[in-house]
């Protein structure tokens, strides 16, 4: 999801835009300066896109310093013109507020130059990157579907173990789907999901009362990001709703994220058994009020809500290849196989 800022190009820009072409542009780079997309450079085509780039493009980034730039491919559409790649330049050592400006304004930017000349998007946030080599490992991490670690996929067993409840012992035996329960939420609850929808708040967590079998709301409020591991009890189980604004590959997103925490054996079996139960019948009540959910977590500790955590969470990395698994040696004095004489 983008978010608009109001920032727009400025008038030297707009020429450019008209006569970039008649200038035989091969990149050009698009800075924001006074609350406006600004030109800042701009390379002549000097030989093939491969042979301009490493020539051309490392010198227009700058550390601390985002930046747009935009490189002309060598391919060509009867409709739109040259292919363009845009690279969007956000160094890890920039202001935080420079990324999320540069990153809410790129939806504008892309509009003013003709997002239908972009034909694929490049963000960079190191220096080494920034380099012919860097963008193709790039294209062969979007082809390579991303394999699951062994945390997501203990947590798929689990959660289809949840969902379908059976367990089969041979094949006489009875099998039994074994139901969510489905306590009633407080009026209290029930508003404080709704505040979330319309971003009056960010941060919402829930309780279940075992007794009267209900569930309530602990608390909902505005938070930094850097106080929702102090808000994760460590002595009792809990619903969280957070909405998480972030950006990823330069793009400004907001993903309402749902957390189950879990301080292990410090419950009583009751509370473990119930907050369990009651997770997915609570999760479809949720996203019945028109809240989408994008991640579900579950968590032992408020210690592991960290940025690069839900970063992780929300947008797995890609990995080009998994690691070959070794068979272990055997130990090393354990002398000749053992014969024996067949049986007849």
């Amino acid at each position: 999801m983008s978010h608009q800022t109001g920032i727009t190009a400025n008038e030297q820009l707009k020429k450019f835009f008209s006569s970039y072409l008649d200038l035989d542009v091969r990149a050009f780079k698009v800075s924001i300066e006074n609350e406006e997309l600004t030109l800042s450079h701009f390379e002549k085509v000097k030989g093939s896109w491969k042979e301009d780039f490493d020539d051309l493009v490392p010198p227009l980034v700058f550390p601390s310093q985002p930046a747009y730039i935009l490189y002309r491919l060598d391919t060509k559409n009867e409709t739109t013109g040259y292919d363009w790649l845009l690279i969007s330049w956000s160094p890890d050592d920039s202001p935080v507020r420079q990324k999320m400006l540069f990153a809410s304004t790129k939806a504008t930017l892309k509009q003013e130059f003709g997002s239908g000349q972009i034909k694929e998007e490049y963000h960079v946030t190191s220096q080494e990157d920034v380099s012919l080599k860097g963008l193709e490992r790039h294209r062969l991490s979007i082809k390579s579907p991303a394999p699951l670690t062994t945390r997501e996929e203990e947590l798929a067993e689990l959660r289809k173990s949840e969902t379908t409840g059976l367990t089969e012992i041979s094949v006489d035996s009875r099998s039994q789907t074994l139901s969510g329960v489905a306590f009633p939420l407080l009026p209290d609850a029930l508003s404080a999901i709704e505040r979330l929808g319309r971003k009056e708040i960010n941060y919402a967590q829930f309780s279940i009362d075992i007794a009267k079998e209900e569930i309530h709301l602990v608390t909902c409020k505005t938070i930094e990001l850097s106080q929702l591991p102090h808000q994760v009890p460590d002595d009792t189980a809990r619903y969280h709703l957070y909405n998480f604004k972030h950006t990823h590959e330069g793009d400004y997103m907001e993903s309402i994220v749902f957390i189950y925490s879990m301080p292990g054996y410090s419950c009583s079996i009751k509370e473990r058994m119930l907050y369990s139960s009651c997770k997915a019948p609570f999760i479809i009540t949720i996203e019945s009020t028109g809240l989408k959910i994008e991640k579900k977590i579950e968590i032992d500790s408020g210690k592991e809500l960290t940025e690069e955590f839900l970063l992780d969470e929300i947008h797995p990395k890609k990995h080009l290849h998994r690691p070959k698994f070794d068979k272990p040696k055997g130990p090393p004095n354990r002398g000749a196989k053992r014969i024996t004489k067949p049986q007849s």
